[in-house]
């Protein structure tokens, strides 16, 4: 197990024991058919923090929710929700855990308001007037029919109805897309408020910009397996890109990588070329890189500066990562 890993909280010698965690995926194995969606994802959840799946289209990051939120079991491995089996609980951990969809179901002939008072007599009492207050806060007219409404408009709807329930959990999966950019920006600042207000929530997207912004623990998806978890505070602090220049001709720059992954002292991620200049990602430089690359290289260095990546260039990095 990395020690990465044990930052975020999993700890599978403690997953049969009484855990401080609000979810526990450990060695989970999901298959649809002969199609391995996950492939023995282990991590956890901590009360109060923004957790955010990152991940391509058909990485995993939906499935991975589904089970969360019971609506599928897993073909093998041990999950736990607020210490229960989500499968045989859903409906108690269903009453605990808001969920925003991708493209949430809303009935369009009803008004702003009219869906809230629908939404109220499922709920506990004292909804009604936590949705109207959030319909306020969001800029939401509870008069305004909802087929009327743009997408970002009926995004802040669905918003509403899930917080007027005052979950402990809120899963959001891809909740910005298809929005323009002021409406993104909006949302986004109602989660990271939601965040710094001790709420956990769990993220699904691909927008890696959007995530750096609100979420305090990440893991990327690929091929059905976490390639990274850790949260944005270490991803910052351990990882570096150097760009260094280097005279002559190369194919590809396959040559250089051997040299490359030694200027790390922990992971070596990837490089990408742009004509003379290298650009090499990886987690914890060594003190004396640039004097390895000169031993090396000798007069062919031309230079070479350091600078901390963004979690874009992290993400497309593991990506890309043979």
């Amino acid at each position: 197990m990395s020690e990465d890993t044990m930052k975020n909280g999993y700890d599978p010698a403690n997953l049969d024991q009484p855990s401080a965690n609000v979810v526990d995926f450990q060695d989970v194995v999901k298959k649809f058919g002969s199609k391995t969606v996950l492939d023995g994802v282990s991590f956890a959840i901590k009360p109060g923090s923004v957790f955010a799946l990152l991940g391509e289209n058909g990485a995993g990051k939906t499935t991975t929710i589904r089970m969360v939120l019971g609506e599928t079991a897993p073909t093998s491995g041990l999950i736990r929700v607020f210490e229960q089996n989500p499968i045989k609980r859903s409906k108690d951990i269903r009453e605990r855990i808001g969920f925003i969809p991708e493209s949430p179901t809303l009935y369009e002939y009803m008004t702003v308001g009219q869906i809230g008072r629908f939404a109220a007599a499922f709920n506990r009492k004292g909804y009604l007037q936590k949705y109207a207050e959030r319909c306020e806060e969001l800029g939401l007219n509870e008069k305004d029919r909802i087929r009327t409404l743009s997408k970002g408009l009926k995004a802040k709807t669905s918003l509403a109805l899930e917080l007027a329930r005052d979950p402990d959990v809120l899963v959001l999966d891809e909740p910005t897309s298809g929005l323009d950019a002021l409406v993104r920006r909006q949302i986004l600042a109602d989660v990271a408020e939601l965040g710094a207000m001790g709420k956990t929530i769990l993220l699904s997207s691909h927008q890696t910009a959007e995530v750096e912004r609100v979420a305090d623990h990440v893991a990327f998806l690929k091929n059905g397996k976490f390639v990274l978890m850790d949260s944005i505070e270490n991803i910052r602090q351990a990882t570096r890109v150097v760009d260094a220049t280097i005279s002559g001709e190369t194919a590809d720059g396959a040559a250089f990588e051997p040299l490359f992954a030694s200027i790390f002292e922990g992971e070596y991620v990837g490089m990408e070329r742009y004509g003379l200049r290298y650009r090499i990602l990886g987690r914890k430089l060594s003190r004396n890189f640039d004097e390895r690359l000169r031993a090396s290289l000798g007069a062919r260095l031309l230079g070479t500066e350091v600078s901390i990546p963004s979690l874009e260039d992290v993400f497309v990095a593991y990506m890309r990562k043979r």
